[in-house]
């Protein structure tokens, strides 16, 4: 069936965080939120369908996940990025962010030094500083609008006694896919010097027609024993609110720390709709995945070719994958409060770049996971904006 992704949807008065709390978080309503990273689309219907069937038996008490969640993970990743894994790999957690958590704790103590690698996904930083370890920039290389790993940077910040590195694959947010011989560089790095790798691979089925998702844990049965892949049906599906992630790795001892954990903390039963939008998603979900790539696609073409015909001082950086454009907003030639502010009075909410860290300044990220008459709509008052300065 054709999936309609240009029909609005209105989400205002749901408790979303992306609509809800524009006044706190922009000073105004009056704006298009093109920030937090959930899209505008409805949920496919195979899962609300999925939802609504186990609603119909009318006791939501204890329960425990069926080998059918467990199956539905395992043939989606081999089907999708050719990686075989068993079912004893897959560990549940109540989420990707409180997955880095919980591999800090578990493979780290106070002190200890943790690589990331920004500019990336912020909530990278508390997770390894709330728990008093110290984090480690191994920043990315910026190179003609393309972004690469600094692998020589990370030799010396390996060799230096750090103990684990959280990498974003695919990145968040300036969108590389890396290939096959990046991450078999990173990863050899990794282990030669006894860093545990924690990949977050939360955007992997949001890759863009044309490239492709390679698994840090598929690479080598070295490297898969020296990774943790985090992973969830929640960007890809829209289904952050239900909290369902799994931590997969084939590595006992390694697992065994993790599940450890998660049983003492008591936070391995999840919820009974997580778990059934899971199986549904990763049953029944490749129809609308596809025909979702390919309308993101179309979303970020315009948005690239609009800036580049209007040969402005917006550059935005072309995505391999995931719903959200890094906009190089340098030659605007604005501090990051200017800057955050310039687009709040465009009328366009979207994230300030220094969040994510050194090498943020001067970038926007922009969420164009809505329907295209949204970012038309959008790029337009950006483009007034722009005109009046």
């Amino acid at each position: 069936m054709r999936y309609n992704f240009d029909e609005p949807v209105n989400r205002q008065g749901t408790q979303s965080v992306k609509y809800d709390l524009r006044k706190d978080v922009f000073g105004t309503e009056d704006i298009i939120p093109m920030w937090v990273a959930d899209m505008d689309f409805r949920i496919g219907d195979f899962i609300i369908n999925a939802l609504k069937e186990r609603l119909k038996h009318e006791v939501l008490g204890y329960y425990f996940r069926s080998d059918e969640y467990f199956s539905s993970i395992i043939n989606w990743l081999h089907e999708r990025h050719s990686w075989k894994i068993e079912r004893d790999w897959i560990t549940f957690c109540p989420g990707i962010v409180p997955a880095l958590n919980l591999c800090t704790l578990a493979f780290t103590e106070p002190g200890d030094k943790i690589i990331v690698q920004p500019p990336v996904y912020f909530p990278f930083f508390p997770a390894v500083e709330s728990h008093n370890r110290i984090l480690e920039y191994n920043k990315l290389r910026e190179s003609n609008g393309i972004w690469h790993f600094d692998l020589d940077d990370l030799r010396k910040k390996a060799g230096n006694g750090a103990r684990m590195i959280i990498l974003c694959n695919p990145h968040n947010p300036v969108g590389r896919s890396w290939n096959e011989d990046e991450l078999k560089e990173l990863s050899e790095i990794c282990t030669e010097n006894g860093i545990l790798i924690i990949s977050d691979e939360i955007h992997s089925d949001l890759v863009l027609p044309g490239g492709m998702h390679y698994p840090v844990a598929s690479l080598s049965d070295e490297i898969a024993n020296n990774t943790v892949t985090c992973i969830a049906p929640s960007k890809t599906f829209n289904l952050a609110g239900l909290a369902t992630s799994s931590l997969v790795t084939g590595n006992h001892e390694i697992r065994q720390k993790i599940s450890s954990l998660v049983d003492r903390l008591h936070i391995g039963s999840g919820n009974i709709f997580g778990t059934e939008a899971s199986i549904a998603a990763y049953s029944k979900g490749s129809e609308w995945l596809g025909q979702l790539l390919e309308y993101l696609k179309r979303n970020v073409e315009f948005v690239l070719n609009y800036f580049e015909e209007k040969r402005g001082r917006i550059k935005p950086v072309k995505p391999e994958a995931t719903y959200m454009i890094w906009l190089d907003c340098r030659e605007i030639g604005m501090n990051a409060p200017d800057l955050a502010k310039f687009f709040i009075n465009a009328g366009v909410g979207m994230n300030e770049g220094s969040m994510f860290g050194p090498g943020g300044e001067g970038f926007m990220r922009m969420n164009i996971g809505c329907p295209y008459s949204t970012v038309v709509k959008a790029v337009e008052k950006i483009d007034r904006a722009l005109k009046s300065l």
